[in-house]
């Protein structure tokens, strides 16, 4: 299952696509024609569309962070080690994160360019000095071959206000299809997995907006046969109901 999470702040989408290949093939063909940035973690899969003329591949931070803290776990007990270093300078990017999460894009990006930038030097410092004196097999060096890898996709955020740091939305919307799957651990039918990538897309962007699915589902399958244009199909779509436009006042 690919999933996908896009939109304008207040139009937020949830798109999951069904495919049993996890070729660069797939990527290419679901944003085929799209322009814009694209964030992505490590997977060489999407090398060949972060190549398209028109995106710009920024990278997770996140991901970059779990490596390193999955390095401090190997560490000797109780010691602080250069991994603890690259989670401290990481933690620095995120706190500035979070103390700009209600400004305007225009006053994060200059936060990003006043504290982020210097962090982010200060961190590519530190990963040149260690890099030639790690083990490279180890899980620090892992992370420091990860991280040296898509230091340049990383580092793109702080070129805008309105760009994320991580995939962490799109990495929440995958969380409730795994949990899902070990329930019902596969489908018969790829028609079936189909299904559910197009039931998740409509479950998940309904909760993107601060909506209920299940009562938003009920208003659409109400009203959606008395729809006889595209507007009146459109002005279902979760970013053009509120919560209050979903009470049955008919009773039914």
């Amino acid at each position: 299952m690919w999933v996908q999470t896009g939109g304008p702040p207040d139009k937020p989408v949830v798109l999951y696509d069904y495919d049993p290949s996890r070729s660069a093939s797939v990527p290419t063909g679901l944003l085929e024609g799209y322009k814009g940035y694209l964030m992505t973690d490590g997977y060489d899969g999407y090398n060949e569309v972060g190549r398209s003329d028109g995106i710009e591949r920024l990278a997770c931070w996140a991901h970059v962070r779990r490596r390193f803290v999955e390095a401090t776990r190997v560490q000797p007990k109780g010691k602080r080690g250069r991994a603890d270093e690259a989670v401290s300078l990481i933690g620095k990017l995120y706190r500035i994160e979070r103390e700009h999460k209600d400004a305007t894009p225009e006053a994060r990006y200059l936060a990003r360019q006043s504290d982020s930038v210097p962090v982010l030097a200060e961190l590519h410092a530190w990963m040149l000095k260690n890099a030639p004196v790690v083990i490279p097999k180890s899980a620090l060096g892992t992370a420091l071959a990860y991280m040296g890898n898509l230091w340049s996709k990383l580092v793109r955020y702080t070129e805008r206000g309105d760009l994320p740091i991580d995939n962490n939305r799109c990495e929440n919307a995958i969380r409730p299809f795994v949990v899902g799957r070990k329930a019902w651990l596969f489908s018969d039918t790829p028609a079936g997995a189909h299904a559910s990538a197009v039931i998740y897309s409509l479950v998940q962007t309904a909760k993107a907006n601060g909506l209920e699915p299940y009562t938003w589902l009920r208003r659409v399958l109400r009203d959606l046969p008395a729809a006889k244009s595209v507007e009146a199909v459109e002005t279902l779509l979760p970013w053009n109901l509120r919560i209050a436009d979903l009470v049955d006042k008919t009773g039914l």
